[in-house]
């Protein structure tokens, strides 16, 4: 196992930039969204339980989000094709971004050692991460649960 795997990022710092491509091939940057506050969530495998839950819940609060001035962005090391039957299935109305070779997970502090099913694996950590409209890092949370993440996570920006 890896034991210098990533480092988090911290709030007041300039998240790395990154293009991936979305679930139909088309690149999507960071800088696109200069301007606009994103929040930016790494999530392990699409259509699994835990990342469906969480899927849906950002797709269930996007218009209150995009209210407040947020756009989200999911990211995993799944393919286009797995991001395209994702999205399809359960209507998710955001962009999820293709991460297969896990360097922007790895740039954001989002890909280390977890716990799973009682042993230790090397992989994607549940994490989000909020952005202000410069591209500085205004929250970071690793770790997250799947279940209740979107209304916590709205509790901490205010909304």
């Amino acid at each position: 196992m890896n034991t210098n795997l990533t480092v988090k990022l911290q709030p007041g710092t300039q998240a790395p930039d990154f293009a991936l491509p979305d679930a139909e091939g088309k690149q999507i940057a960071l800088a696109d969204y200069r301007g606009r506050n994103v929040i930016v969530y790494f999530y392990p495998k699409a259509a699994t339980t835990g990342c469906t839950t969480e899927a849906c819940d950002f797709r269930d609060n996007l218009a209150s989000l995009q209210g407040s001035g947020y756009e989200v962005l999911g990211i995993s090391p799944d393919g286009p094709e797995a991001l395209a039957h994702f999205t399809g299935d359960f209507a998710l109305t955001f962009p999820l971004l293709s991460d297969e070779d896990h360097a922007v997970a790895l740039a954001y502090g989002a890909w280390g050692e977890k716990l799973v099913n009682g042993e230790i694996t090397e992989g994607l950590v549940r994490s989000t991460v909020v952005l202000d409209p410069e591209g500085n890092v205004t929250l970071a949370q690793y770790q997250v649960t799947a279940q209740g993440h979107v209304a916590a996570l709205k509790g901490e920006l205010g909304l």
